[in-house]
């Protein structure tokens, strides 16, 4: 491969208009990073957001932040990662000297980028990434679970621990797409007690029972309701809201128990209106912004599926090819809330 030669990607090219297919030179990787064949890139609900202009991106760029691949080329300054080597990558691109990095907190990393947001992504042959970055897929993960991994279940597990989830307490998930979906597995996981699983759709809500969680039909009545009556009026102790809709919101802090958590992290632009003393004060009840998630968890989220406590081969329900129409029309479905596909992740070669 010549660094003259060119590749195909889905590209945002204006904030508002659909991704466009376009030809681009393949990126010659720098010294401290990797050219990675890119075999499955997650679709996600944010990728819909960066083309609307809800969270905001530079243009053009290549979109798709979730991504699994092999080595292709590796820097100079690389030796660990070898050609041919199973990888996925995590999506923040930090310093790692600043204090954030090395308090742990990377994702507000003042030099922080994103893949498929302030830096070019997935939705192509190929990406180029930094080796920090990267991390080794076993082989009994398949490419496009690993790339949903990346993302969605990364966000969940990141979501449940900053709710400061214990053995023994009760989880209400609202939202069971595919954060939804790993989160109820997650949860019971980390030993909770009881999983409420909060949507309208009555496939996602049967899957969620599989998963051995307890459907909520947020359609049939008020799911904060429902999740008190079924905890005889005490509320649960986490609810981890992954919809991005202030109702749903709201929702989940009235759905707490006394010292409840409620960790938001569906991205909306709405603001959230909720009873001070009666939701929150005289619960002693908290709300947690959920922002990404930390390198550092990605070997016990690897781990987690390795081992069969994390099943995506149910979730991931659908692959596209590297076509704009196709990507385009899935992010049509995400931004009306009428995806049936659980997840759905684009396969550049034909095969996840």
């Amino acid at each position: 491969m010549t660094v003259s030669a060119c590749m195909n990607a889905i590209r945002l090219v204006a904030t508002g208009h659909p991704l466009e297919l376009q030809k681009v030179p393949v990126p010659d990787p720098g010294p401290h990073e990797v050219l990675v064949r890119v075999r499955a890139a997650g679709i996600c609900h944010s990728d819909a957001h960066y083309r609307a202009g809800l969270s905001p991106t530079r243009t053009p760029v290549t979109l798709g932040h979730e991504v699994a691949g092999t080595v292709e080329r590796a820097g100079a300054a690389v030796f660990h990662f070898a050609a041919g080597e199973r990888v996925c990558a995590h999506y923040l691109t930090t310093c790692g000297a600043c204090a954030e990095c090395r308090g742990g907190h990377e994702q507000f990393c003042g030099t922080g980028r994103m893949l498929g947001k302030h830096r070019d992504g997935g939705f192509a042959e190929f990406v180029v990434v930094p080796a920090a970055s990267l991390v080794a897929l076993p082989e009994a993960i398949s490419f496009a679970h690993a790339a949903v991994m990346m993302c969605s279940s990364a966000t969940a597990l990141h979501a449940l621990r900053k709710a400061r989830l214990a053995t023994g307490e009760t989880v209400a998930i609202f939202g069971l797409g595919g954060l939804g979906a790993s989160a109820v597995q997650l949860a019971r996981a980390l030993g909770a007690a009881a999983v409420y699983a909060v949507d309208l759709s009555p496939a996602k809500l049967a899957l969620a029972a599989t998963f051995g969680a307890i459907p909520i039909d947020a359609g049939a009545a008020d799911a904060a309701g429902q999740i008190r009556a079924l905890t005889a009026g005490r509320g649960v102790d986490v609810a981890v809201e992954l919809v991005g809709l202030p109702q749903t919101m709201r929702q989940a802090v009235q759905s707490l128990a006394p010292r409840g958590r409620a960790a938001l992290a569906g991205l909306t632009d709405q603001p959230l209106e909720v009873s001070p003393y009666h939701e929150v004060i005289n619960r002693e009840a908290e709300i947690i912004g959920v922002s990404d998630h930390l390198f550092s968890e990605l070997p016990e989220l690897l781990g987690l599926a390795a081992r069969g406590a994390l099943d995506l081969s149910r979730i991931v329900t659908r692959t596209v090819p590297l076509d704009a129409a196709a990507i385009n029309g899935v992010l049509d479905e995400l931004d009306g809330f009428s995806n049936s596909a659980v997840r759905t992740v684009v396969v550049p070669a034909g095969r996840p």
